[in-house]
């Protein structure tokens, strides 16, 4: 092994700093974008209440165009998607529902199947599911 790549408590430790500080930094990051995206909804909310008030449909400003339109969104009732989906399917609009499974659930069950058959994927999962192991380095708070 050349010395650029030998193993030290100080390189081990250089890195763990790196990783600690790079996830911090996402973590950070990924609150400035919800608090950002907020700020977008709560604008663009108050822009089309004006727009909308004084009956302009659109303008420019410094080389940008803003638009007036009207976007009709639906979604499910709280606990009556299975109704949802079977009224679909039964009034010929069922290419509209799509089934999924959460991949950390499949992660999971997957595991435990294997597990249950010798340490071997199950005959009926081959060929249907990608298994392979990923090792990362878990990163927490040290308890005092």
């Amino acid at each position: 092994m050349d010395s650029v790549n030998k193993l030290t408590p100080q390189k081990m430790f250089e890195l763990a700093d790196t990783l600690k500080n790079l996830r911090d930094l996402k973590q950070d990051l990924e609150q400035q974008v919800k608090d950002i995206n907020a700020k977008i909804d709560e604008t663009d909310y108050r822009l089309s209440e004006l727009m909308a008030e004084s009956e302009t449909q659109n303008f420019t400003r410094s080389g940008t165009m803003f638009c007036l339109t009207t976007k009709t969104r639906a979604s499910a009732v709280a606990g009556s998607k299975e109704e949802l989906y079977a009224a679909l399917r039964q009034q010929g609009f069922g290419e509209l529902v799509y089934e999924t499974v959460n991949a950390n659930s499949l992660s999971s069950f997957v595991k435990e199947q294997i597990g249950e058959n010798d340490d071997t994927l199950p005959d009926w999962l081959t060929g249907l599911v990608n298994v392979f192991d990923k090792t990362t380095v878990g990163v927490r708070k040290a308890s005092k």
